[in-house]
């Protein structure tokens, strides 16, 4: 491959992660509701706020520059965190919290 071909697929790898942040801060947005919902287990919350922590911080897991790893934690604190609300309020849809 040429430095060309290198170049354009660097590119379409950053779009797509760019993508995915911006799905990812949305979901972290609307969290911040369940977050406030008294019924929700500490430790789920405590869950979250330590990947978010972990997101930010400088110390890595798999030291990388797409930070897979950090996204991968977020997501999982993410899904525990949804399916704490879902067990609270089986009726009810947690992304619409």
């Amino acid at each position: 491959m040429d430095g060309k071909a290198w170049l354009t697929l660097a590119a379409v790898i950053a779009a797509g992660l760019a993508i995915a942040a911006a799905v990812l801060l949305v979901r972290v947005f609307k969290a911040r509701r369940l977050l406030l919902d008294s019924g929700i287990p500490l430790r789920d919350k405590a869950l979250f706020w330590v990947a978010v922590v972990y997101t930010v911080s400088p110390v890595d897991l798999v030291p990388d520059p797409v930070y897979l790893d950090d996204i991968g934690v977020l997501l999982l604190a993410l899904r525990s965190l949804q399916a704490a609300a879902a067990a609270v309020r089986p009726g009810k849809d947690p992304g619409s919290a």
